[in-house]
């Protein structure tokens, strides 16, 4: 019996045609001809083929008994020590075959990678680099790459490969010209071609256009088998890449392994370590027919997987936030609020984020005083000295070069002397008492200095890095009250941030020069709330100012204390204990525990509520480790459980809101 793996396999070797002067040449190199290249780049837009001729040479590699180590630059994180780690029997192993497609996704590591990767390779090493650019012309110019470096350009594929394909293919002869009419030489789009012409699908009317695009791939997904597969398609659209266990998340009620092996065995769905995605042209295209048809349900989609990763990012180890982060963030990369905050990705600035070292001090200070003058730097080394964990500098890839760094500082409640020191720091601290105070318990959150002398002051690579970990750590963050951003261009900061922060009208005055602070108030709106707006592109509710018990927050301030049961420390800084449930109590950290635990209990008796008061119990109050483990212990599926769960938490949230409305009595 075959694995679905081996037929998948099989199956991809039998369409494959063309790309002989490719696999000659490459077989020659993996058979040990000396004189073959060392390195094989392959260029080519998207569809032209380049992951297909991948596979093909990964069979060749295996056919010779060669280790292999295949990447993909969609996956690969910003930090270079990741790629080496995972490439690191390239170095190690002699005779090891290293893969790295969607190249383009990781170009910031082509410098790197010629200067200080390439040239450690073990005996006999080769390496395949696919993707859309070709590489610097410095490197096909340099006389020591001359006879090392083979550039391929795949081009479209000749009128026979294509009629050979849609021949392995099992196009019907009849609607063969049709097919060839409508893809042209392009692989992806004859496979697509095909497939629709398996289906039944195929006109003879049809003409190569983008539009005709748009309705192949929505004739391929067409009638899909139930409305679990069509929500399946709205998972794998959205997100950045869809494991089975996202679609069991986001889709709890159904059978993940099945969606996820119907999802698998499509067409224009591609398969990786970290799970799968569509094909780049197939995304945008799936995506425009799924807000077409369905704008409410992509809306909805998209907020649940924006819920499921700010769960994992709440459970997630510190290594794993900045990646969920990030998936995290893909979902509203057109959202316009974002697009005016950011750079997304810039070829001028391939950096990476890195901790302060003892060494770089001199660096950094001397970077402050360069952007914003001698007393910024005397503050510098203030912080320096006082919250030197709060520093992050920020490296070229190429050469580890140091082009900027952060300061994000944490100020508990009551403030320390550092009020008396730094007039930013204070006017943050004035501001919040005078609007709502911060308790004990509690802290402010501050990115005191984005200091990036190239480009001060403007939307940069730095910004966007510093800003998705401010955003990780807030959702993350217990007790955390204001947050702040400090700029000193603060009227185009004003505009840009409109409707994401608010201008809370401090100005204030260090070395000259005048600053601004934006804020938010996490208590007055939770981090679930305003990510859902930003996706929503919808208006935010006030971000600062007198605070109040909103019922979004309140619910999210139940959750947030049966969470932190087990932690006293936290749980006696929770913002439930700041809610009218508990102001006549003497303990309030008492108080609020027992009525978390009668509250509980009384859901068994609500009919609805017998299972969802067990699971309740079980996940919070019995000291299970983790939700399956709760599960297990109640013999329940995990899906089942969560489902439970879900139910408890709606009705524990809405009996205690009647408590808060109208008294516990």
């Amino acid at each position: 019996m075959h694995s679905l793996g081996a037929r998948l396999n099989s199956a991809r070797a039998r369409s494959f045609v063309g790309r002989e002067v490719e696999l000659d040449c490459f077989g020659n190199a993996v058979r040990g001809d000396a004189d073959a290249p060392f390195v094989f780049w392959l260029v080519g837009p998207g569809g032209i083929g380049k992951s297909a001729l991948l596979r093909r040479l990964g069979d060749t590699v295996r056919a010779e008994g060669r280790g292999l180590v295949e990447l993909d630059g969609r996956f690969l994180g910003r930090d270079p020590a990741d790629f080496e780690d995972a490439a690191d029997a390239f170095v190690s192993v002699p005779g090891t075959v290293l893969f790295v497609d969607s190249f383009e996704h990781c170009q910031w590591l082509e410098s790197r990678l010629w200067q200080r990767f390439l040239p450690r390779a073990a005996p006999g090493a080769l390496v395949v680099l696919a993707g859309r650019l070709a590489p610097q012309p410095q490197w096909t110019a340099d006389p020591a790459w001359a006879g090392l470096l083979q550039v391929r350009e795949l081009r479209p594929l000749s009128g026979g490969e294509a009629e050979a394909l849609l021949e392995a293919a099992s196009v019907r002869p009849e609607r063969r010209d049709a097919v060839l009419r409508f893809a042209g030489g392009n692989p992806l789009a004859l496979t697509l071609a095909a497939a629709a012409d398996s289906a039944g699908r195929v006109g003879a009317e049809w003409t190569p256009s983008a539009e005709v695009l748009r309705t192949l791939v929505a004739g391929l997904v067409g009638e899909v088998p139930s409305a679990a597969h069509r929500r399946a398609l709205e998972v794998v659209a959205q997100a950045h890449s869809t494991t089975e266990e996202l679609l069991a998340a986001v889709l709890a009620d159904q059978d993940a392994s099945g969606l996820f092996q119907w999802l698998r065995e499509l067409p224009f769905i591609e398969s990786t370590p970290l799970g799968l995605y569509p094909h780049d042209a197939a995304r945008e295209t799936l995506l425009a027919d799924l807000r077409w048809r369905a704008p409410t349900a992509f809306q909805a989609m998209r907020q649940r997987l924006a819920e499921e990763y700010l769960r994992l990012l709440r459970e997630a180890r510190t290594e794993r936030v900045r990646a969920v982060t990030d998936d995290l963030f893909y979902l509203f990369r057109d959202v316009q609020k974002l697009q005016r905050t950011r750079a997304w990705v810039s070829a001028e600035e391939d950096m990476y984020e890195d901790a302060l070292q003892e060494e770089d001090h001199s660096l950094v200070l001397s970077m402050a005083e360069q952007a914003e003058g001698p007393e910024s730097a005397e503050l510098v080394r203030y912080w320096l000295a006082r919250q030197p964990q709060g520093f992050s500098v920020f490296r070229l890839i190429s050469s580890g070069r140091i082009v900027a760094f952060t300061t994000r500082l944490v100020l508990p409640a009551p403030p320390e002397d550092d009020i008396d020191r730094d007039p930013v720091v204070a006017a943050a601290w004035q501001y919040s008492q005078e609007t709502a105070p911060v308790r004990q318990g509690e802290h402010i959150a501050m990115t005191r200095f984005s200091i990036y002398p190239e480009r001060y002051q403007v939307p940069s690579r730095v910004i966007d890095l510093s800003n998705s970990r401010v955003q990780a750590e807030a959702m993350r963050a217990r007790g955390r009250a204001h947050g702040f951003l400090v700029y000193h261009d603060h009227r185009a900061w004003a505009e840009r941030l409109q409707g994401v922060l608010a201008d809370s009208g401090v100005r204030c005055e260090v070395g000259g020069r005048e600053y601004a602070l934006f804020t938010i108030d996490w208590r007055k709106i939770p981090v679930e709330q305003w990510i859902r707006h930003l996706i929503d592109a919808t208006e935010m509710p006030p971000l600062s100012g007198p605070s109040g018990t909103p019922r979004p927050a309140f619910d999210q301030a139940v959750r947030e204390a049966l969470q932190l049961w087990r932690d006293p420390g936290a749980f006696a800084a929770c913002a439930l204990l700041r809610t009218r449930l508990v102001a006549d109590c003497d303990d309030p950290v008492q108080g609020l525990k027992e009525l978390l635990r009668e509250s509980v209990e009384a859901l068994a008796g609500d009919p609805r509520g017998v299972r969802a008061k067990e699971a309740l119990a079980t996940a919070f109050f019995s000291g299970a480790p983790t939700q399956e483990a709760a599960a297990r212990r109640l013999g329940l599926p995990y899906g089942t459980f969560r489902r439970h769960l879900r139910q408890g938490l709606d009705l524990l949230c809405a009996s205690l809101w009647e408590k808060e409305l109208y008294g516990t009595a």
